[in-house]
């Protein structure tokens, strides 16, 4: 074998190897790329999973915070829509407190007039009309009757003049604190 013979040798063989290792990339290429992506996704799966459940979760958790916002958001309008009726109650109120503070006004002079009326100088007078006329007992029974008629009389006529009094305060009243 000549040099040149040796040399074309030598060159065939380093030909051939390069063409078989190639053939051999390129033959099992696809299959170690499909290792790599397996691989890959055998690593990135697990996580994947997991941040698309977070996600879902999340989803469903916003949905119910919408439907609470929904619902908080017509409770105050039908609120803003309620503004009359809340006047109204505010003024039966105001008009129910007045009543309450007439009525223990009342209740007051009442009690007032009914001590006051205990302690008449009428019933007094009377009831000393005994001591005063023993020799009249008789009379003194009358005079003491007489004494509470003119009692009841008077204290009639002041509640009727109260009333009246009271029926034009009370229209006055009424109207400059309701309104």
């Amino acid at each position: 074998m000549t040099t040149s013979e040796r040399e074309l040798n030598f060159r065939a063989k380093k030909t051939s190897e390069k063409i078989s290792e190639n053939v051999h990339i390129v033959a099992n290429d696809p299959s170690l790329a499909f290792f790599r992506i397996q691989e890959h996704v055998r690593k990135v799966l697990p996580p994947l999973l997991e941040k698309r459940s977070e996600v879902l979760r999340l989803q469903n958790n916003l949905q119910g915070h919408c439907y609470d916002m929904e619902y908080a958001l017509s409770a105050v309008k039908n609120i803003e829509g309620s503004e009359s009726i809340l006047r109204n109650i505010q003024e039966i109120a105001k008009s129910s407190v007045f009543l309450k503070q007439q009525l223990k006004f009342e209740d007051g002079k009442n009690k007032s007039k009914r001590e006051s009326s205990r302690n008449s100088m009428y019933k007094r007078f009377s009831a000393h009309l005994t001591l005063d006329f023993p020799e009249l007992p008789d009379f003194s029974g009358a005079m003491r009757d007489t004494g509470y008629m003119m009692e009841t009389i008077m204290t009639t006529n002041r509640r009727e003049h109260n009333v009246q009094q009271n029926s034009v305060g009370e229209l006055q009243r009424s109207h400059t604190t309701l309104h």
